[in-house]
């Protein structure tokens, strides 16, 4: 059996280690959205299937027998393609899905469905940090007459795509001290973060509680109808079920 593992976040790692610590064969799939991403201690593909025929092609033609889809809650495009072809297929599929963040009676969250509703919650002369990342900055164009700081992994490659703005550069974890002192150094009046969940990105929406920020929280996207489990443990579970 040869598990495919659709990764790109720390869970995806972790079952990766997992799974090549108790020899279970596997390959890990990365869309390449970071440029120098950390191993994954399996054998790993980079880059995009090519569209649904292509997915399917490779499940067939590589031999997989199960899907573990660990990728981002807001790549629901490609969960629910893969849940979907996996279906047709009769090849098993789970989708690791962390909890979601949930605000406490501290948090000042305003919830949001799209990038395009903040600027109506922004004023023109608040400093906006996205945590975003630069995949999504172009849906951030209501927001040109703001000052925006973007924080991204790589350096970037290009100039800042808006009217008024500038990259950080930065790979996680980062401490809440760490988050508190970037935050009270660029005078941030909002926090802007998809509802990622986990621990690893929890610490500035920490920051933001310390320091009494607003915080636009983007909701997450309808997930697949699909086997589905939240840890590592579970995933591994399911894994030794097959």
């Amino acid at each position: 059996m040869t598990v495919l593992l659709l990764s790109g976040t720390q869970e995806g790692r972790l079952l990766a280690e997992a799974l090549a610590a108790q020899a279970i064969p596997a390959i890990v799939s990365l869309a390449g959205a970071t440029r120098a991403p950390q191993d994954q201690a399996l054998p790993t593909r980079i880059g995009g299937f090519g569209g649904a025929d292509a997915f399917r092609n490779y499940l067939q033609e590589t031999g997989i027998r199960a899907v573990l889809d660990a990728t981002h809650p807001f790549a629901h495009r490609m969960s629910h393609r893969s849940a979907t072809i996996c279906a047709a297929l009769g090849i098993p599929y789970c989708q690791v899905l962390r909890p979601e963040w949930v605000a406490t009676s501290d948090d000042r969250w305003i919830h949001i469905a799209q990038e395009h509703e903040a600027a109506a919650h922004v004023a023109s002369t608040d400093i906006v940090f996205l945590a975003t990342g630069r995949q999504t900055l172009d849906k951030f164009a209501s927001l040109r007459a703001r000052y925006i700081y973007c924080r991204q992994i790589d350096p970037p490659d290009r100039p800042f795509p808006l009217e008024s703005g500038a990259y950080i550069v930065g790979r996680p974890p980062f401490s809440i001290e760490d988050e508190i002192a970037l935050f009270q150094k660029l005078k941030i009046d909002w926090l802007v973060v998809k509802n990622a969940g986990g621990d690893t990105s929890f610490s500035k929406l920490l920051a933001a509680r310390a320091l009494g920020l607003r915080v636009l929280m983007i909701d997450r996207p309808d997930q697949p109808d699909a086997q589905r489990v939240e840890t590592v443990e579970a995933a591994m579970s399911w894994v030794h079920a097959l």
